[in-house]
């Protein structure tokens, strides 16, 4: 090992009691956070140790912190990809089945990844350069910590979409009253613009505070969040997303009839279902007659004469002859 490309010293082993186990310690010539220090680890993990051990029965395995974060950030890059696209394919259903429409969730789709990849590149060129991580407090350019970016996705998905579906509901509402697209966009950023962008001013002025701090990791998920969230409420939601939907016109709310048959009525607020709940009850009112109401008077009753009752007329008796 003490051969090996940028080794700088190696400790004698560390034996255990029973001589079945020893820990060596390779201390390298560069940072730990340095490519070349994990150049140096696969380099030992894949050449100087199996080369060693060959032909030996006895294995040998490369640890410590610097190995850990390296297996760590191999481990997350190779599942990033299968997380983003699990988080945007259940994010189109769910808008989907929201606005019945085939356009809107593919928006915000690629919106929400715009802002996304937008945040990503801001912070990668700010701590890939000396000048540009010297200006938030930094000595020079740092590697980016590999669970930030998944971190970072999570964040901020969570929120721009709720940027999305606060805009697009009043837009909705708007175009099913009027049946005028233009209007409803117009309709739905005025009610809702000013919210967003000082709900969005709170937390960029919370994300920034973190850049103060002075651990890197901390500081990138500040500035990244910061940046994105930033971009999200203004350039996003309230430039593109408008304009996107005044273009399409008619055709951003336009479903195909077989999926519009076999998608599930769902309201994000519940507004639909009370009013054709209302519109139910008013119809059955309508259509049943009222009930008859009982009457609650004594029936009348019979008049009868005053005294008593006339006798029945007596029948004549026959006379009776002498002579019988």
């Amino acid at each position: 090992m003490e051969k090996a490309k940028g080794v700088d010293s190696v400790t004698l082993p560390l034996v255990n009691k029973k001589g079945d186990a020893a820990v060596y310690t390779v201390t390298p010539n560069t940072a730990p956070s340095s490519r070349a220090t994990e150049n140096l680890v696969h380099a030992l993990c894949d050449d100087v140790i199996p080369g060693a051990t060959k032909g030996k029965q006895m294995e040998a395995d490369v640890g410590g912190t610097t190995a850990s974060y390296i297996d760590l950030a191999s481990e997350i890059s190779s599942k990033l990809p299968l997380v983003i696209g699990i988080v945007l394919g259940l994010s189109f259903l769910v808008l989907l089945i929201a606005f019945r429409s085939l356009l809107v969730p593919l928006k915000a789709v690629i919106m929400n990844t715009f802002s996304i990849l937008a945040a990503f590149g801001v912070v990668a060129y700010a701590f890939d350069h000396d000048w540009s991580a010297k200006l938030i407090g930094l000595e020079g350019a740092v590697p980016i910590v590999s669970f930030v970016p998944l971190m970072m996705f999570a964040v901020l998905f969570g929120l721009s979409m709720d940027y999305e579906v606060f805009l697009m509901t009043h837009v909705r509402e708007q175009w099913k009253e009027t049946g005028d697209p233009h209007e409803a966009v117009v309709h739905g950023l005025a009610s809702t613009a000013h919210v967003i962008t000082s709900a969005a001013m709170i937390m960029v002025s919370v994300f920034l505070a973190f850049v103060i701090n002075g651990d890197p990791t901390i500081k990138q998920f500040g500035l990244g969040m910061a940046v994105a969230v930033g971009v999200d409420a203004t350039v996003v939601r309230c430039l593109l997303v408008p304009a996107i939907m005044s273009l399409l016109g008619q055709a951003g709310w336009w479903m195909p009839g077989w999926l519009e048959r076999v998608t599930p009525a769902f309201s994000i607020e519940g507004k639909e279902f009370f009013t054709k709940l209302e519109a139910a009850e008013i119809s059955r009112i309508t259509v049943e007659p009222p009930a008859p109401e009982e009457s609650h008077e004594p029936a009348p009753k019979s008049e009868e004469p005053d005294g008593p009752a006339p006798e029945a007329p007596e029948e004549p008796k026959e006379p009776v002859s002498k002579d019988s």
